[in-house]
C-alpha cells in the first residue's frame, strides 16, 4: 500500500495521494465539474471554452489545459473537478484561478492541509482541495465559489503513447460541462444518461438551458517524431497540417471552434518504415540537457529476420482464478505454443501457493513437447494463494539460451500486495527477458497487470469477459510472436551522455519501439550506434547526432 500524502495548492487546496490496487483508466477521460447541494434548481455552472495545447515529442505528448466556468446561478455552490487521467499519463502542474486569485500546487502533509481547506470553507472563503483516488485520477474539491465567479483551470500532464499496429494515436477527449448529484449524492450525467434525466424532467425549459453544452473549444498540436512521418491526420475533425520538415509539424483546427456535443480530438501518424528507423530529440535545459532516442522496427518483418525465441509462460492457478480466468489461460496457452516455430523453445510454470514448472531448462517446440505442456496446465482447476513474486524471482533463475529472444508472459489477475516488489524486480532484470502481462477476470488488478507490463517496457492485455478472450488472445499472441532485434546495446561515441534510462533495453518488437531517454552535455557531435542480431545475423545502425 503507498504511503499517503496530500499536496497544498497555495495558499488553500491540497491533493490526497491514496493510489491502491484497483482498475483505473487505460484512456484519458474528459476532465469535469461534479455539483451537489439541496436547492439543485439554482445551480448553473456552464462550461466557456477548453483551449488546449499539445506537444508530441516522439511518443510523449505534452498537454496543457486551460477551461473557463462561471458561476452564473443565484447561489454559493461547492465542486468537484475531476481529471480522470490514463494509466500512461502523470499530472506535473495544476493550478486554479477564481477571479484574480491563482492557486498552485505545493507538497504538505495531509492532515495539515485539510485542516486549512476546512478552516477556509467555514470562513466563506474560496478553497480548493485536489485528492488522487486511484491512480491518475484526481478530484479537486471546490468551496464556495460565489454568483458570478469566473473558474479557470489550468493543467498539464505527459502522455506515454503506445502504437498499436504501427499507428500512433493521441486522443484528446472534449469536455461536455458540469454534472451534477441530487442531495442523496448520486451522480446524474447529463451527457451517460438522458441531457435532462438530473431532475426527471425530460425536455424541461429550464434544464435543457442549463444544461446547453455549447462552448468554444481550441486545441492546436505540434508533432516532432525524431524520424520521417509517414502519415498523419485526424479522423475526428477538419484540421490544417502545415509540415515543417519530414519529421516537424502542426496540427490546428479548421472552421468555427464551437462544439455542442462531444466529440474526442483525435491524431494518428505513422513512422514505420521498411527497415529499422532511429531518430533522435534533444532539448536543452538551463541546468541540463536532455535527449530522447527512438528505434522503430519496420512496418513488415520477414520471417528469416526474425530471431530464434524462447518463451517463459507463468500462469495463475490460484483460487481467485477458478472458472473462466483459467480457462481462458488455457486456451492462451495452448495456442501460444501450438504456434511456436520448431527452432524456439519454451517452458511453462503454474503458481499459487507455490510454483511447478515443467522442465528445468526450455524444451524445444515439437509435438510432444507441446502436448505435455497442454497436459500440465489442463489438469489445474483453481487453488489456493497466489504467491506471484517466488514465482517471477524462480521464472527469472532459469537458465536462458544464448542468442535467442526470451520473453516471459505472466497470466493473472493480479489479486496481490506486492506491486512495487514485482515492479522493482522486473526493472531490474529487463536486460534478461522482455515481460508482457496477460491480465484474466472479471475484476483484474489492472495496477500491476499495466505496471508489469511498462516495468518490463511490454504491453499489456485484459480480459475481463469471456466474449473479449479470443480477439485479445489474437491480439496479445500477435503482438509478442515477432521479435525484430534481439541483444541490444548503444554505443555512444562523441557524444557525451549520461543517466541513461533504461540502463539495459528489451528487444525490438514488430510493434513497438525501443525508447530510451538521457542527459548529454557538451557540443553536438559524434554518433549514438545500435547493435544487436536479428535472424539474418549481427545487426548495426549508426545515427550521426
Amino acid at each position: 500500500m503507498m504511503k499517503k500524502t496530500w499536496l497544498l495548492l497555495i495558499p488553500l487546496c491540497s491533493i490526497a495521494i491514496l493510489s491502491k490496487a484497483d482498475e483505473f483508466p487505460d484512456v484519458v477521460e474528459a476532465p469535469y465539474f461534479k455539483v451537489s447541494g439541496e436547492d439543485m434548481e439554482k445551480v448553473q455552472l456552464p462550461l466557456l471554452g477548453t483551449y488546449v495545447d499539445v506537444d508530441i515529442a516522439g511518443v510523449i505528448a505534452d498537454v496543457n489545459i486551460e477551461q473557463v466556468y462561471v458561476n452564473s446561478g443565484s447561489i454559493p455552490i461547492e465542486a468537484v473537478y475531476v481529471f480522470p487521467g490514463s494509466s500512461k499519463s502523470a499530472v506535473y502542474q495544476m493550478k486554479m484561478q477564481i477571479n484574480e486569485r491563482t492557486i498552485e500546487a505545493k507538497i504538505t502533509e495531509k492532515k495539515e492541509a485539510k485542516q486549512k481547506y476546512e478552516k477556509a470553507k467555514q470562513e466563506g472563503k474560496s478553497a480548493t482541495m485536489l485528492k488522487q483516488h486511484r491512480p491518475n485520477v484526481f478530484q479537486m474539491n471546490v468551496a464556495n465559489i460565489l454568483p458570478g465567479d469566473t473558474i479557470r483551470v489550468d493543467f498539464s500532464y505527459t502522455e506515454l503513447l503506445v502504437p498499436e499496429e504501427s499507428t500512433y494515436e493521441f486522443v484528446f477527449p472534449t469536455a461536455v460541462g458540469p454534472r451534477y448529484a441530487d442531495s442523496a449524492g448520486v451522480v446524474k450525467d447529463p451527457w451517460v444518461t438522458n441531457p435532462y434525466a438530473q431532475t426527471g424532467k425530460a425536455g424541461d425549459p429550464e434544464t435543457q438551458k442549463r444544461f446547453n453544452t455549447r462552448h468554444e473549444f481550441d486545441i492546436s498540436t505540434n508533432v516532432n517524431t525524431g524520424m520521417p512521418v509517414h502519415e498523419l491526420m485526424s479522423p475526428s475533425h477538419e484540421v490544417d497540417i502545415q509540415f515543417a520538415g519530414p519529421s516537424t509539424a502542426k496540427v490546428d483546427l479548421k472552421g468555427n471552434h464551437q462544439i455542442t456535443e462531444p466529440k474526442d480530438f483525435i491524431i494518428r501518424y505513422k513512422l514505420t518504415g521498411d527497415k529499422i528507423s532511429t531518430g533522435l530529440l534533444l532539448y536543452e535545459g538551463e541546468e541540463e540537457n536532455f535527449f530522447l532516442y527512438m528505434a522503430q522496427p519496420p512496418k513488415r518483418v520477414e520471417p528469416e529476420a526474425i530471431p530464434p525465441r524462447e518463451y517463459i509462460f507463468i500462469v495463475d492457478v490460484s483460487g481467485s482464478m477458478r472458472g473462466f480466468p483459467i480457462e481462458i489461460s488455457k486456451k492462451l496457452l495452448r495456442d501460444l505454443i501450438g504456434g511456436l516455430k520448431p527452432t524456439d523453445k519454451f517452458n511453462v510454470m503454474l503458481f499459487a501457493s507455490a510454483s511447478a514448472v515443467l522442465s528445468p531448462t526450455s524444451l524445444d517446440a515439437n509435438e510432444k513437447n507441446i502436448r505435455e505442456a497442454i497436459n500440465f496446465i489442463d489438469k489445474e482447476g483453481g487453488s489456493g494463494s497466489t504467491q506471484l513474486l517466488p514465482a517471477l524471482q524462480r521464472a527469472l533463475r532459469l537458465p536462458g539460451v544464448e542468442d535467442m529472444s526470451r520473453t516471459v508472459v505472466i497470466a493473472t489477475d493480479g489479486y496481490v500486495t506486492v506491486e512495487r516488489e514485482a515492479f522493482d524486480l522486473i526493472s531490474e532484470n529487463l536486460g534478461k527477458a522482455n515481460f508482457f502481462a496477460f491480465g484474466i477476470g472479471p475484476g483484474v488488478n489492472r495496477y500491476i497487470i499495466e505496471g508489469m507490463a511498462h516495468a518490463g517496457h511490454g504491453e499489456p492485455v485484459v480480459v475481463t469477459h469471456p466474449k473479449e478472450a479470443k480477439q485479445q488472445a489474437r491480439k496479445f499472441a500477435n503482438y509478442i510472436k515477432n521479435p525484430v532485434l534481439t541483444n541490444i546495446a548503444l554505443e555512444f561515441e562523441g557524444f557525451k551522455a549520461y543517466d541513461i534510462s533504461p540502463k539495459s533495453y528489451p528487444d525490438l518488437f514488430a510493434e513497438k519501439p525501443v525508447v530510451v531517454f538521457g542527459k548529454w552535455k557538451g557540443d553536438l557531435a559524434g554518433t549514438i550506434t545500435l547493435t544487436g542480431k536479428t535472424g539474418a545475423g549481427p545487426y548495426r545502425k549508426p545515427l550521426r547526432v
